[in-house]
Formats: C-alpha cells, sequence, structure tokens
C-alpha cells in the first residue's frame, strides 16, 4: 500500500474509532445506571467494566506510540470511571488524542520502529504500522463485545460497521 493511503487509512481509522464510539456510548447512555455496571457474562464482568478496559488499552497503546505512558494504569482490568458520564468523558478526550496522533502521522514515523515495554516490563521494538492496526483491532473487538451486551440489556446496539461511518463521513 503506498505511503499516501497507508496515511489515509490510518486517519481514517482515527475518525471511525471516535464516530463508533460516540454511537455506543450514545446506546451506553440509555441504560439505567444499575444496569450499566451490571454483572454479565462476558470477559470483563459487565458494559462499565469493559468499555473500562477499551480505555486502559487505548491509553497503553497510545502511551507507547508516544513515548509517553499513562500514569496510574496498572492493570488491562482497571476502572478507570465508575460512572458513566466520567468515563464518556474520558473517553472523548482520547478520541480526541487518537485523531490528533493519526493527523500528525507521517510516512516516516509510520514506517519507523518505536521501542516500549509492555505491562509485564519486557523491552519490544516493533515497526510502528502492524501494532498500530492490531490497536484499533483491539477498539472494535471489545466495542462488539459491549454491542452483544447492550442487546442483552434491552438497547437496542448501534450499527457500528465501517462501511455506515464511510457513508457518513464522506
Amino acid at each position: 500500500m503506498p505511503d499516501d493511503l497507508m496515511l489515509q487509512h490510518v486517519r481514517r481509522f482515527g475518525r471511525y474509532n471516535q464516530w463508533a464510539n460516540r454511537r455506543l456510548y450514545d446506546a451506553c447512555g440509555m441504560l439505567p445506571a444499575a444496569e450499566f455496571s451490571a454483572p454479565r457474562p462476558s470477559f470483563f464482568g459487565s458494559i462499565m467494566a469493559t468499555l473500562n478496559h477499551i480505555l486502559v488499552g487505548d491509553s497503553i497503546w497510545l502511551g507507547r506510540f508516544t513515548g509517553n505512558p499513562p500514569p496510574g494504569v496498572t492493570r488491562l482490568d482497571q476502572i478507570l470511571h465508575a460512572e458513566f458520564a466520567p468515563l464518556r468523558a474520558a473517553r472523548e478526550a482520547k478520541d480526541a488524542e487518537i485523531i490528533a496522533f493519526c493527523d500528525g502521522m507521517t510516512d516516516e514515523k509510520l514506517n519507523d520502529t518505536f521501542s516500549y515495554a509492555n505491562m509485564r516490563g519486557e523491552r519490544f521494538t516493533d515497526p510502528l504500522f502492524p501494532p498500530l492496526m492490531h490497536f484499533f483491532n483491539h477498539q472494535t473487538h471489545h466495542r462488539g463485545q459491549v454491542h452483544g451486551l447492550l442487546s442483552h440489556a434491552g438497547v437496542s446496539p448501534p450499527e457500528l460497521d465501517m462501511i455506515y461511518f464511510m457513508r457518513v463521513a464522506a
């Protein structure tokens, strides 16, 4: 894929991510507070915990990409915000950071490597593009889990497929 197409792809994913998160949070906002945090059969145990995991993962990976690890994030299942409103505000802020990062991407950076430590302290040096695609894929995976949990909570989950974003974002 030519570099200019890769840059467009990364920037599109940054905006898609924000669009999908807004739609998902709009649906989650229809839940009563007790339903938002109610235990559910899922990997993270609730809608609230799954949304927190997405935010934690985004914070960790964006910190790795930028060389600025998030302070205070120590576990992948960490609850950063137990209440919906502050979690949504943090999500909006993180999505703005992601878009700014993607918009600031250059061909050189996209084709460069970066070094980081994982949660166990193991050090890695990787080319940026594949982990950046993992970053977006991870978000999509867990948004899909929340999408399913919403169905069981009695809220119609929104369409989140990228093709819908592309139709409205053109």
